[in-house]
Parts: structure tokens; sequence; C-alpha cells
């Protein structure tokens, strides 16, 4: 996928009622978002560093933001459980302005305890946790809004 094809895929989802694109090749996974009316963000990233050597051609923006995706392996992170949205809302990370965050990277969290809120049509949803361990990851921002089954947390139950 060329340079000249990924802005007429960008384009082309601006322009459209799509939030999210996932392309996935031999040699490049592409990822493009948008958040409400916000415009849309992309990230190219190569599957594979040796198979997708640097070209020339792609033009500034794309090859930056290829050198800084982080690569992930799959074995660092197999232990880890996530933590989903039980439903589709607004994610808060605290009980409202002013007060401490639920929980924070590095906390310690038992079954039952509250991890944040999802505010559904006035509601506010206090979400408690299933699972017990350590909080690795918190994977959404405080106060942007989440799907079904959206993953929220990472946890390692060890």
């Amino acid at each position: 996928m060329d340079t000249r094809e990924i802005q007429k895929l960008i384009d082309f989802i601006s322009k459209s009622d799509l939030s999210e694109v996932n392309i996935e090749t031999s040699e490049l996974k592409l990822q493009i978002k948008r958040n409400g009316n916000s415009p849309v963000q992309y990230v190219a990233a190569p599957v594979f560093e040796a198979v997708a050597p640097q070209n020339e051609t792609v033009a500034a923006p794309v090859r930056e933001a290829v050198a800084a995706a982080p690569v992930e392996t799959v074995a660092s992170t197999s232990h880890l459980i996530e933590i989903k949205a039980p439903m589709i809302g607004t994610f808060y990370r605290s009980g409202g302005p002013g007060k401490p965050n639920f929980v924070e990277v590095g906390d310690e969290i038992a079954s039952g305890k509250v991890i944040c809120i999802l505010e559904a049509m006035k509601l506010f949803n206090e979400i408690e946790s299933e699972i017990s361990g350590k909080i690795v990851k918190i994977l959404v921002d405080d106060a942007t809004p989440v799907e079904y089954d959206q993953p929220l947390f990472l946890v390692d139950p060890s």
C-alpha cells in the first residue's frame, strides 16, 4: 500500500460514517480511527520490521509513524487478563471532578472493587472487578466513550 492509497483511504473514512478501519497485510498493519468529530488519526506499522524495509517514496509523516509505532510481543502480555466494558457508555476513572481515581497502574485490586464508572444516558454505573490482581495498564482515557466488550484495563493475576 503506497502513500496515495493510504491518503485516499483516510479521505474516504473522513467522509463516511465509519469510525474505525483495520487493514493487515503481510507487509503492513494499518489502523485508522476517528473519535467523535475529531480528525481521523492513523498508525501504520510494519508487521515484521525485517520484511518491510523503509521505502524512501513514503511520505515523511507515514515514515515517522512507522518508526514511532511500538512493537509489542505477544509473549510478554499473554498472561495478562483484560477487563472489558460490560456496556456502552462514557468511561470515568473517578467518582467525580476533583475526586481520586478508583485505580492507578500498579494498584492491587480484588474481586468486587470498583475500578471505574460507565455513564450511559445520565446513569452512572459503578463497574466492579471480577478478578483479583495488579493493574498493569489502563487502556482508555478518562471521559471517553467506550463500546461494549472494549478492553479497559490489563490485569496481571499473579
